[in-house]
């Protein structure tokens, strides 16, 4: 089985302008995704995918591979699919986001293992569990609640599920998704569905079209980048990561 690891990455961010290129530890966030994506050892290659001419080029002088895209896709989904249609030979399509410097290469083999041990398997995505009660409020932290083979019953930016009773588990989606070639250029031809239009979350369209998504339980945590904040947070963990 072949996997592309993709990587989209836009300039244009509301709270964070440019974050594709904001420094970490001395090199544009991008390039770092790029880095630890690249360490995973069950892909054949990892690739930055972009609309813009500054975040291309800011890959190719680092040493890694990108490929431009169109401008006017609206969704990521979109852009994921122009790609995977470049690489007809290619079977397996992981998606990680261009936010994500701290992505443990570990968990996309384990993404692209699921794969080899279910030939049915057409989608993948990632959740931790979350013990914060602020964190398991925020709206910006999707949940997602699995039935007891592992797989996806819904996704919500609502507590999910109701904690009628002390101790139920709430897990946090992370944002990172494995799709078959195939089913990925099916899927982003599919019309929006009334679910994913109410949380505007895309992976619901899937759901609500029929098919199963497996959600693998990682214990990894991850520092995402959407803010100043976050950015300085993941700067500090790198300084220590070179101190060890």
């Amino acid at each position: 089985m072949k996997v592309l690891c993709v990587i989209p990455a836009r300039y244009a961010s509301t709270r964070l302008p440019g974050k594709p290129l904001k420094d970490i530890a001395g090199k544009p966030m991008i390039c770092r995704v790029y880095d630890r994506a690249s360490e995973a050892k069950k892909i054949a290659a990892a690739i930055v995918a972009t609309d813009d001419e500054r975040i291309y080029e800011a890959v190719c002088k680092h040493g890694g591979q990108a490929v431009m895209t169109r401008k006017d896709h609206p969704t990521g989904t979109d852009r994921l699919a122009e790609v995977a249609a470049k690489y007809p030979d290619v079977d397996l399509i992981i998606n990680v986001q261009g936010d994500e410097p701290l992505i443990e290469p570990a968990l996309i083999d384990e993404l692209a293992a699921a794969f080899e041990e279910d030939d049915a398997l057409q989608m993948a995505t990632v959740c931790t569990e979350i013990q914060d009660k602020e964190e398991q409020e925020n709206p910006n932290n999707v949940k997602v609640v699995m039935d007891k083979n592992g797989y996806a019953l819904y996704f919500s930016r609502s507590l999910l599920p109701y904690p009628r009773h002390a101790g139920t588990p709430v897990y946090k989606h992370i944002g990172i998704y494995a799709y078959k070639r195939d089913f990925l250029l099916r899927y982003a031809k599919m019309e929006e569905t009334p679910l994913e239009h109410a949380e505007s979350l895309e992976q619901l369209r899937a759901l609500e079209n029929g098919y199963r998504i497996k959600v693998i339980k990682t214990p990894y945590r991850f520092v995402g980048v959407d803010t100043a904040e976050d950015l300085a947070k993941v700067n500090q963990i790198f300084r220590q990561m070179a101190n060890a």
